[in-house]
């Protein structure tokens, strides 16, 4: 798990920087376009052909090795944008469906998931951060004096860190194909026929704003990086993982969050943050004001688990036990998928009308631009406060502190 998620904090946390000092500012945004429709493609992958032919470890271990090829090969074709974009485009379709399968491969042999699983998932949070540290700290003494994130070491250290976890997953305890002899459907890998049971339409306001409040998220992750390196900040992945921290902390905190304020108001609140993260980019950009921008990346931790974690929650509580996988397909197809491909597309050409011919944006032009994600962002609250009604007593202690355990 901790290998698992440092390799796509290595690469994920610079990408958009590397771009920029290589001829491709404006084509920044398409590493988070393929990202999600590789999440996209994902479930089909692991329902349709890993969950019912093939051991589970090895199918991880062979992707693993075979991403680790394409993004080896992604720093000599700089020169080719297409390429460049296209092998970033194989290595997720190989990375992405190996999130689930190193699920399956945990839950498979823990007796306890409630109990055990959150002592293994919180190495993958410490594996971002500490790709982040490794990035800034680490690989910068081999540089030059030049920032590491503008640099291919962060891209090769993903391929390294890639072989190696395909080459471990290998030993792995032998993970049996969990749906074989199972009919499967695509309807039901992305979730349509659960979406039947769960029809209401506080769930449908709650699927609407997941999805648009994805578009201002896939800003963040695009362009804050980008963001830190015209700020001055040296150690730009470093910085960013100050956001991982503050997720662990509120992660802790969900259980007790949710039973007081209920389903609605933790949404709201996270919301909320990301209106105050954009705000605070916008405010701390033309004067540099360090503390603005740090607190504003700080604030990741109530913007995911608040909107993410508890729709997570409400989504759980909503579902009858036999479709609760599917339910929770469904949300990521909206939101990982379908919301941040979109988002992507739209922060990008919006970022390309700032840029124009120019190579980097003014701090003014930082200013004029976070404004919009945060107006976005505000919009999708007052919309979600006025029309969600779900009653606050939805969902029991169990289920939330569960659901929590197991995000």
């Amino acid at each position: 798990m901790f290998l698992e998620f440092f390799i796509w904090g290595a690469w994920y946390s610079m990408i958009g920087v590397y771009m920029k000092n290589h001829g491709m500012p404006k084509l920044t945004q398409w590493p988070f376009t393929v990202n999600p429709i590789a999440a996209i493609i994902a479930p089909f992958f692991i329902g349709l052909i890993a969950d019912r032919y093939f051991a589970t470890q090895k199918v991880m271990g062979i992707l693993h090795i075979i991403g680790s090829v394409f993004m080896f090969l992604v720093p000599s074709f700089t020169n080719r944008p297409v390429i460049f974009i296209l092998l970033l485009l194989a290595y997720n379709i190989c990375y992405m469906p190996t999130m689930g399968l190193a699920n399956t491969v945990c839950f498979y042999k823990m007796t306890d998931q409630k109990k055990q699983f959150p002592l293994i998932r919180v190495f993958g949070t410490l594996g971002w951060i500490v790709a982040g540290l490794v990035i800034s700290f680490v690989l910068v003494r081999f540089t030059n004096g030049v920032i590491a994130e503008q640099t291919a070491l962060p891209l090769y250290m993903t391929a390294a860190a890639s072989l190696l976890l395909g080459l471990y997953c290998f030993s792995l305890p032998h993970t049996p194909p969990p749906a074989r002899g199972k009919k499967v459907s695509a309807r039901a890998i992305i979730g349509i026929d659960a979406l039947k049971d769960l029809g209401s339409p506080s769930f449908y306001i709650f699927l609407f704003c997941s999805f648009l409040i994805c578009i201002p998220l896939a800003a963040y992750y695009n362009f804050t990086q980008i963001f830190l390196e015209g700020a001055h900040f040296k150690s730009i992945a470093a910085t960013q993982t100050l956001g991982q921290a503050s997720e662990t902390l509120f992660m802790i905190l969900m259980p007790v969050f949710f039973i007081r304020f209920g389903v609605k108001w933790m949404l709201a609140a996270g919301m909320l943050a990301w209106v105050a993260r954009y705000a605070l980019f916008a405010l701390g950009a033309p004067e540099l004001v360090d503390w603005m921008i740090l607190t504003g990346v700080a604030l990741h931790g109530i913007c995911y688990d608040f909107f993410f974690v508890t729709g997570q929650i409400y989504v759980d509580t909503k579902a009858k036990v036999e479709i609760r996988a599917q339910a929770q397909g469904l949300i990521v197809f909206v939101t990982y998928g379908v919301g941040m491909l979109v988002g992507a597309q739209i922060a990008g050409a919006v970022y390309n009308g700032f840029l124009k011919d120019a190579k980097s944006l003014t701090l003014q032009q930082w200013q004029s631009f976070w404004w919009l994600p945060a107006a976005f962002a505000a919009l999708v609250l007052l919309l979600f406060v006025a029309t969600f009604r779900e009653k606050k007593g939805q969902g029991s202690v169990q289920q939330a502190g569960n659901l929590v355990a197991n995000a």
